[in-house]
């Protein structure tokens, strides 16, 4: 057995790199071209392979240190016949590093870092740790902000695939693994703890239950589908009048009748046109998941918080019939007596604020449903009729939508469908 000692080949116009990675361990057995090394430029990453097959005996290299052409970096242990350096396999290496497509880094603007810290990549282990991994799977750590240092691979010696970062993000997504835990090196930065007692008084009140639940599923919600939302507005106007002219006759029958029915049934009729958005994602995202039931959720604000009773079949029900169920369903949460299933088996979401105010709002899809309609606080405007301005009850709406299931298109669709319905109910019976 002789030493083979291996140094660093041409790295081009660099005076030095950065190691990254050290790819082995004392002790290790390595076949020829087997990565030992990585380093990184300012323009690339690359790994150095052994030229020789043979058993690692020293490592005079660390994590976070630079190296320069000619810098004596390992020992290798090789048999008499294996003692010849493959240089043919290390001479590109120059080139590699200076034309190699650059990895992407992480935005500057997401991660908070000392002018030191700047320079090391986010998924930069200790001093001294050990992972194997490609500069590829490295790359997409770092643009997830997974810790691979905290990772076991299932690849060949342990190395690190692709496959093994993304089942730890699917176990911090479905909630099986705390997003903080530092064992799975994921999740989003800490807001820095603050004592805000040094500026002024304060008070501490604890989370309600409700607000605790379902600030749970929105954080979810938000997180895992990429949320888009399309804004528009529609002519209620005679929509409006026809609901004051039945309202008598509705008190009669002790029914209060709001804006929100009509709404209702114009969505519905919306859904039907446009199936996805009565839809769900199936839970590994290749398929959609298209309903044939209409049951329409709506936010309810209650004193203990958000709460989002069900109401069932409504494409097979008049208007006085949901005023009912509204009414009876609204009147349990209020009362804290929703049951499992009051809240399950919805298809679509509707929160509205109109009778509180504002203009126009970004509601959060309420997954597995696959969008969600927000309304606004309708009030009269001048609208121009080719003639004259005259004047019109205008409602602001938006629907949030899984950019994953709907595009833009449709979503923009889907909007104009639910404001001519609006606009026009007799198309409700076409």
């Amino acid at each position: 057995m002789t030493i083979q000692k291996i140094n660093i080949p041409d790295i081009g116009d660099f005076d030095t790199v950065e190691v990254i990675e050290v790819l082995v361990s004392k002790g290790d057995i390595v076949a020829i071209d087997d990565s030992i090394l990585t380093l990184e430029s300012d323009k690339a990453t690359m790994e150095i392979p052994s030229p020789v097959a043979g058993k690692i005996s020293k490592i005079l290299v660390e994590v976070g240190g630079n190296v320069a052409e000619g810098d004596y970096v390992f020992d290798i242990e090789v048999s008499a016949t294996n003692a010849v350096p493959q240089v043919e396999k290390v001479e590109k290496v120059a080139e590699k590093l200076s034309t190699a497509p650059t990895v992407e880094q992480p935005n500057p603007q997401e991660t908070v870092k000392s002018s030191t810290e700047s320079k090391k990549p986010i998924n930069n282990q200790e001093m001294g740790a050990k992972f194997h991994a490609s500069p590829s799977v490295r790359a997409f750590a770092r643009k997830l902000g997974v810790d691979l240092a905290n990772l076991s691979g299932t690849g060949p010696k342990g190395r690190i695939k692709q496959v093994d970062i993304e089942l730890a993000v699917k176990e911090v997504i479905s909630g099986n693994v705390p997003a903080s835990n530092q064992s799975t090196g994921i999740g989003l930065p800490p807001i820095p703890e603050i004592d805000f007692s040094k500026f002024g008084k304060i008070e501490t009140e604890k989370i309600g239950r409700i607000k605790k639940i379902s600030g749970k599923f929105l954080h979810a919600s938000w997180l895992n589908s990429p949320h888009v939302t399309q804004f528009d507005e529609c002519d209620i106007t005679e929509m409006d009048q026809f609901r004051k002219d039945q309202k008598p006759m509705a008190e009669k029958q002790g029914i209060k009748l709001t804006p929100l029915v009509f709404v209702m049934k114009a969505v519905v009729k919306a859904l039907q046109d446009y199936p996805i958005f009565n839809a769900s994602l199936s839970p590994d995202g290749q398929s959609i998941i298209k309903k044939g039931y209409y049951n329409i959720g709506i936010a309810v604000d209650t004193p203990n918080g958000l709460m989002v009773p069900v109401v069932k079949e409504v494409d097979k029900k008049g208007v006085y019939e949901l005023s009912r169920d509204l009414m009876a369903i609204s009147a349990k949460a209020r009362e804290g007596k929703l049951s499992v299933a009051d809240m399950s088996g919805g298809t679509f979401t509707i929160s509205s604020l109109g009778g509180i105010g504002g203009t126009q709002f970004t509601p959060i899809i309420n997954a597995p449903e696959v969008a969600i309609m927000g309304l606004s606080k309708a009030k009269m405007q001048p609208v121009w009729d080719g003639a004259e301005f005259i004047p019109r009850l205008i409602m602001p709406y938006s629907v949030s939508y899984d950019h994953r299931a709907i595009d833009g298109a449709e979503g923009c669709r889907f909007t104009v469908a639910v404001g001519n319905y609006l606009a026009d109910l007799r198309q409700l019976i076409l």
